[in-house]
């Protein structure tokens, strides 16, 4: 058994130095915004350094509860990330058994093209975007604030692999068994595909949540709002508004269902992270 060595001992504490800095500059404008939220809306309009000597109050957490705004947001959001993730769900999950486990003419080249995606910014085809759905009158509603996000080229990339590292043998045991591949598919392969699926659904519910650039362009009725849109116009009319230390508690409010949804399926992220979904 060797011994640690100066040196590796010294490189250890460097790293671990390291990731401690690199973990406080990550988690210090998080605990900012979070003590704000507790912090007296008169004192704050002081100065910010109210912040570190208070007075501390619940009132900006029990303003959003008497605010019908905020909660209408909230509602507007989680209807579009759920939306949107269970649509990327579906139809990442049929491309990628189609693509994985099936031969049809024309396979490779349509992957190839779905791939190109990838590299296509959302910007490049923001303005004919915006003309389709004005033509077919999608604008202020659910399905046209989900519908652009339910293509996502890493999605059907993601499952094709997953499906690919799935042995074929398993599909060969199931149509010895007359097992149609629509049962195949719904019945026998899926199931393993749980971790890549609950990878990807956090994922795109965490772009659906977050996303600014689209909401801000199609919802231009406030009472279709994301959160992060009536958050924002919050800020641009700060004069209306109920002071610094209500903005934040909506900020912290808006962070507690993403933090509830990594909580809960944290498991599956990690085996399929480490590759032990499939074995």
């Amino acid at each position: 058994m060797s011994a640690t060595t100066p040196i590796q001992h010294g490189h250890s504490r460097t790293l671990f130095w390291i990731a401690v800095a690199v973990s406080v500059l990550m988690f210090a404008p998080m605990a900012w915004v979070l003590v704000l939220s507790f912090t007296d809306n008169e004192a704050l309009s002081r100065g910010t350094e109210a912040a570190f000597t208070g007075p501390y109050t619940l009132k900006n957490y029990t303003d959003i509860a008497g605010n019908s705004g905020v909660f209408r947001w909230f509602v507007n959001s989680l209807i579009v990330g759920a939306g949107q993730t269970a649509g990327v769900l579906v139809l990442s999950s049929l491309a990628g058994y189609a693509f994985g486990r099936l031969e049809w003419p024309g396979r490779k080249v349509i992957f190839v093209i779905v791939l190109f995606g990838l590299a296509v910014p959302e910007q490049a085809v923001i303005i004919p975007r915006h003309q389709i759905f004005s033509t077919l009158d999608l604008h202020n509603t659910y399905i046209g604030l989900m519908l652009p996000g339910m293509s996502l080229p890493f999605g059907v990339f993601l499952m094709t692999q997953f499906f690919r590292a799935i042995p074929p043998e398993i599909d060969e045991a199931a149509l010895l068994d007359n097992a149609t591949r629509w049962r195949i598919f719904w019945k026998v392969l899926l199931p393993l595909t749980l971790p890549a699926q609950a990878t990807l659904g956090i994922f795109t519910f965490l772009f659906a949540w977050n996303d600014y650039w689209w909401p801000l362009i199609s919802a231009t009725d406030k009472d279709m709002y994301t959160l992060t849109i009536g958050i924002a116009s919050s800020q641009v009319n700060f004069a209306q508004t109920e002071g610094l230390g209500f903005l934040a508690a909506q900020a912290v409010f808006a962070a507690l269902p993403v933090l509830i949804v990594y909580i809960i399926f944290q498991k599956h992220v990690v085996t399929a992270v480490s590759g032990g979904a499939v074995k």
